[in-house]
């Protein structure tokens, strides 16, 4: 299989404009001829939702939640990247394309990350004329803070709340057009399987949470935009129903899945608590302005928050501003989680031993307590409810956890995936953040792949359509149905012993140990011998009471969980192949000198792609090669 990115020839900055142009167009007239499903409504899926029925299309959009309003994309807090250079400090749509390539450590393609950098400029001005309340300076103008990976201040924001804000902009575009008869919105319906007819993804296979109902959807063209998979490792800062399941059907259906083992740890997250957790709780990396990262100089077992005033200044290390003087704590994500880990692998680390410390002490001195709380007030609130601590008083504790995942399926410059027909928007693409994302990108790749990317390409592949629409009467449409409800009643007869969430927690804690911040080949191939042991119980003894004919949020569970473990062994696959350290994915055996992750450039300069060949079948590997022409790839440094 030859991989066609469709990267557009000629200068980068006007690669997009000239693509654009040569597009094919569907006449005004004939949109309302064809059918489009779009699969989530998160901040991808509901901007493209709304987008496409404003330009006539007939849209059908599913999200398993009781509304679009409860999509993932609510629980974004610190803000959205754009290179408007409101701070006159040197920023650009260059600069932010450069800062993003090198914060992935040059793992993404020149192409796509260019294009997010123009996009980000019109983003905020569509956000701004929904309403959206970002903060603003005491003139009127809109505010920017700083966030890791940068030297400049670009990062929009409405307080904690950016994500709840800009879905809430969204979600008002999407109902204008659920009114206008254009969008039909089907609530608590997940998708179980894509339908694809002649080789063409012309529909989905879903299931009625409520009633359990499962029954076909057709459609010209279907848009997955269904979020990342971080719950692979059951504790994450997801929420707990985000999953990998619509991706990973699609991917059994033929649709490549590009660097499965790309996985972003978080540096700022509230610490594992013990083993009722089910969820971990992030906390913005916009703190990371204001507070100080730092442990003590000699290991202090079980030293408290209340307890961290009492350490003088000379007895403590922050270790971000001595290691990386030119960032200090703005570092990017990766390179903030691999040096907390490695002070709380020394024993340095603070409460359990697996925390740093987040003070904000010097910021209150500096600037006061209620310019600190018109800033963070929501957050530290947040934290305080969750961990009895008052941050204005004492220190944050916090660890890295797994946040966001940059792998996902495999796309080409225009969206669509290796299955024609198929697009995967958003953070269910693999396509703009390279091994890392920089803090503040997700909601900017989210609106733009929704707003502007998509409605200029899915035209493209329209145009070549006939008008028919396809009856779900078909064959494949009854294959897949069938195919579906064998799935849920296989689930509901094993009668075994062990929970759903006992299987997950076996499964993350695996993928964590193995395939986590710091990786080993031996510890990789012992991470799949355990995976495939999982993966055997499962089948044999997990309990899913209940039926499938009813409200029955445990069944729910167990597709998810049984897609996470197939999951789980293709990202342990892709890690043990990429013997390159790069971005968060540490290689034991491939590091610097002075301890820093090595890439290994000759040999891993491309996206991995691979291709399902049926169960219990090895995945075949396609290789990608990323070309840079306008960057030069060098040792990434922030000191």
């Amino acid at each position: 299989m030859k991989l066609d990115s469709k990267i557009p020839e000629g200068p980068l900055a006007e690669k997009w404009t000239k693509h654009k142009f040569n597009l094919k167009l569907v006449n005004p007239a004939n949109k309302r001829k064809y059918d489009v499903i779009v699969v989530g409504t998160g901040l991808a899926g509901a901007s493209a939702a709304a987008s496409l029925g404003e330009l006539g299309y007939n849209v059908k959009a599913f999200c398993f939640q009781d509304s679009p309003r409860r999509a993932h994309s609510i629980a974004a807090q610190g803000g959205i990247n754009a290179a408007k250079n409101y701070q006159n400090d040197g920023d650009s749509i260059h600069r932010l394309f450069y800062d993003t390539i090198k914060g992935g450590d040059y793992r993404a393609r020149e192409g796509n990350v260019y294009r997010l950098a123009q996009c980000s400029v019109s983003i905020i001005d569509q956000c701004v004329a929904q309403g959206v309340p970002f903060a603003r300076e005491y003139g009127g103008l809109l505010a920017n803070r700083s966030f890791g990976g940068a030297q400049v201040s670009r990062t929009f924001y409405a307080r904690g709340q950016t994500g709840q804000q800009l879905l809430l902009g969204a979600y008002s575009a999407l109902n204008r057009q659920i009114a206008n008869g254009k969008v039909k919105m089907y609530n608590r319906t997940e998708m179980l399987d894509v339908v694809l007819v002649d080789g063409k993804a012309r529909g989905i296979v879903t299931r009625d949470l409520v009633t359990g109902k499962i029954e076909s959807h057709s459609a010209h063209a279907v848009l997955l935009c269904t979020g990342g998979y971080g719950n692979v490792f059951y504790l994450s800062t997801n929420a707990k129903g985000s999953n990998v399941t619509a991706a990973w059907r699609a991917h059994k259906k033929g649709a490549l899945f590009g660097n499965p083992c790309y996985t972003q740890i978080h540096p700022t997250c509230i610490p594992v608590s013990g083993d009722h957790q089910s969820k971990l709780t992030l906390m913005s990396e916009s703190l990371r302005n204001d507070g100080r990262v730092w442990v003590p100089k000699t290991a202090k077992p079980g030293l408290k928050a209340k307890d961290a005033a009492s350490i003088p200044e000379s007895e403590r290390d922050y270790f971000l501003e001595r290691k990386y003087p030119s960032f200090g704590n703005l570092v990017p994500r990766d390179v903030a989680s691999r040096n907390a880990k490695n002070m709380c692998d020394e024993g340095r680390g603070v409460g359990s031993g697996l925390a740093v410390f987040l003070d904000f002490a010097d910021a209150i001195k500096r600037d006061g307590r209620k310019t600190i709380e018109a800033k963070y007030g929501n957050l530290f609130d947040m934290y305080a409810q969750i961990t009895g601590d008052n941050p204005y008083e004492m220190p944050m504790m916090i660890y890295p956890a797994v946040h966001y995942t940059m792998g996902g399926l495999w796309v080409d410059y225009n969206l669509m995936t290796s299955v024609p027909g198929l697009y995967a928007l958003g953070e269910a693409n693999f396509s703009d953040h390279g091994a890392n994302r920089l803090g503040a990108s997700a909601l900017m790749q989210g609106l733009a792949d929704g707003y502007f990317v998509i409605p200029y390409t899915i035209g493209d592949y329209l145009a070549g359509l006939p008008y028919e629409k396809i009856s779900t009467d078909r064959p494949e449409f009854k294959e897949a149905e069938q195919k579906a409800s064998g799935m849920v009643n296989q689930l509901l007869s094993i009668k075994g012993k062990k929970t759903v969430d006992e299987f997950h927690r076996e499964l993350g804690l695996i993928m964590w140990n193995y395939c986590g911040m710091s990786r080993t080949a031996e510890g990789l191939k012992t991470a799949k011998t355990k995976i495939q042991a999982v993966k055997a119980e499962f089948w044999k003894n997990v309990n899913v009471l209940g039926s499938g004919n009813e409200l029955n949020q445990e069944l729910e569970k167990a597709w998810r969980v049984a897609d996470f473990i197939e999951l789980g062994e293709l990202m342990v696959d892709d890690a043990l192949n990429r013997s390159e350290s790069c971005g968060g994915h540490f290689r034991e055996e491939s590091q610097t000198p002075d301890g820093e992750a090595l890439r290994k450039d000759d040999e891993f300069a491309y996206v991995a792609a691979w291709q399902y060949m049926g169960d219990n079948q090895a995945e075949v590997l396609h290789k990608e090669p990323l070309v840079f022409e306008n960057v030069k790839l060098t040792q990434r440094s922030y000191k």
